[in-house]
């Protein structure tokens, strides 16, 4: 059994036990949070998530590795270094339904 379910503008395909790491939600390591299931598969056969919710214990809040963001315009002496860490939360499929 697995479900789509939507966070932070994204999709994932999730099964109870399941860890993801998604867009920065409010809360505590302990805490859970309730995700939209938007498709549920049972057995092979896709169902449409009629009003069903995904429970999820949150594992940690951290940040994503650093991306660097590096401007330039050739031959006008132009460069721009900056850089930033996505803050993220971890999550743990607890159940769906």
């Amino acid at each position: 059994m697995f479900a789509v379910v939507r966070t932070g503008g994204k999709q994932y395909r999730v099964a109870p036990e399941d860890r993801i790491t998604v867009e920065r939600l409010p809360g505590e390591a302990g805490d859970t949070v309730s995700l939209d299931v938007l498709l549920v598969a049972e057995n092979g056969a896709l169902k449409a998530a009629d009003g069903m919710k995904a429970t999820a214990e949150i594992v940690a809040q951290n940040k994503g590795e650093k991306v660097i963001i590096f401007k330039k315009r050739r031959r006008h002496n132009y460069r721009r270094k900056n850089g930033h860490r996505q803050l993220q939360t971890v999550l743990r499929i607890v159940s769906i339904g």
